[in-house]
């Protein structure tokens, strides 16, 4: 039972510095669609790759999950109604702009269709549609989220807008592809940082955290907003020190929970690569002990349970030691006896680049 006494949702701050909006974008800037770049061009960022760490055996030689796909922040969820969704900061350029939050559906990880955009600035945002200044004039929205409540038997997506202001979208007909509207009280936005998550608990309990994972917070009943002041939280840095941070990760928080333990993942840039990092604690507010390095390589994602009780890591290729930038793919983790994560040795056919 969600025991939680709830109280009223502050208000949050709405909009943003308005900044003049550049030139229209090319046609298909904005969007990555349903397997094709829409004849964008992709940027210097994608164009290296060593394949480093698939060749020292850190991690297995991924088949992205749509090949000409461009994602990042790849995240899968499996869904109410069974099937899995994947979302991610999508188009050609997320540095300059986007369109919006795009969506793809499986009913088994293999085959996946294009549900669109979902949402768009144009078409639904609010405060969201302020340009902002991250080193220039930009309007993006980074590492979205998917989000399946259980207790709401309803579907939220968190964003991000650079520099900074994180938001939380709710769809109005209880359906994954939306539409979706502002959650939040006031049509408000929640100020700093980036890289927005949800985690439900087994008693039905809402918790947000974003950027490293260095606070979490009680969400309402209706996740319009907190419940109280965030949770600071602290973690046993790793005795080699290997990572001396505040936070657990610099930035793509995520929690899951698994045998009775919470895992606060985040993604930090480790020994070269953009890897996902991940602490263990038996409360939800820690402290976190055993930080390692969960999947080399993998970034900010997510970690999911599918359907056959399997765990699965998302991924995207952030880094040059992956075999490919910016495109999403999944692999198999599993867990040993102290709970520690690690890239299975015996990945499913379907995730690998066949061999030759």
């Amino acid at each position: 039972m969600f025991s939680v006494t709830f109280v009223a949702a502050a208000p949050f701050p709405s909009g943003g510095d308005t900044v003049p909006a550049p030139a229209p974008a090319a046609p298909g800037i904005g969007i990555s669609g349903p397997g094709a770049i829409h004849g964008a061009q992709w940027y210097q960022y994608n164009k290296e790759v060593t394949g480093s760490a698939v060749k020292a055996g850190m991690i297995p030689n991924l088949r992205p999950l749509i090949p000409d796909t461009q994602l990042r922040d790849t995240v899968v969820i499996v869904g109410g109604d069974g099937n899995y969704y994947m979302t991610g900061s999508s188009g050609a350029d997320i540095w300059d702009r986007n369109t919006g939050v795009e969506l793809w559906r499986s009913p088994d990880l293999k085959n996946w269709s294009y549900l669109g955009l979902v949402w768009t600035f144009d078409r639904d945002g609010t405060w969201e549609k302020a340009w902002r200044f991250h080193h220039h004039p930009v309007r993006a929205l980074w590492a979205p989220e998917l989000h399946y409540i259980k207790r709401l038997n309803n579907y939220f997506i968190t964003i991000s807008m650079p520099p900074g202001n994180r938001g939380i979208l709710r769809s109005t007909t209880g359906k994954p592809e939306g539409p979706y509207v502002n959650a939040l009280a006031n049509d408000g936005h929640l100020p700093g940082g980036i890289d927005a998550t949800l985690f439900e608990d087994d008693d039905g309990a809402v918790y947000f955290t974003s950027g490293g994972g260095g606070t979490i917070w009680l969400m309402n009943e209706d996740l319009s907003g907190f419940v109280g002041a965030g949770h600071r939280i602290t973690y046993e840095k790793p005795a080699d020190g290997s990572w001396t941070s505040s936070c657990v990760g610099q930035e793509g928080a995520s929690l899951f929970k698994r045998n009775g333990k919470y895992y606060l993942g985040a993604a930090a840039f480790y020994k070269g690569r953009y890897s996902s990092v991940v602490a263990i604690s038996e409360h939800i507010y820690g402290p976190y002990t055993n930080w390692h390095e969960a999947v080399p390589c993998g970034g900010g994602t997510n970690y999911f349970q599918d359907k056959e009780g399997r765990w699965w890591c998302a991924f995207f290729g952030n880094d040059d030691q992956a075999s490919f930038r910016e495109k999403p793919a999944i692999l198999m983790i599993e867990f040993d006896r102290q709970g520690l994560i690690h890239v299975s040795r015996d990945q499913p056919v379907f995730v690998l680049e066949p061999t030759h």
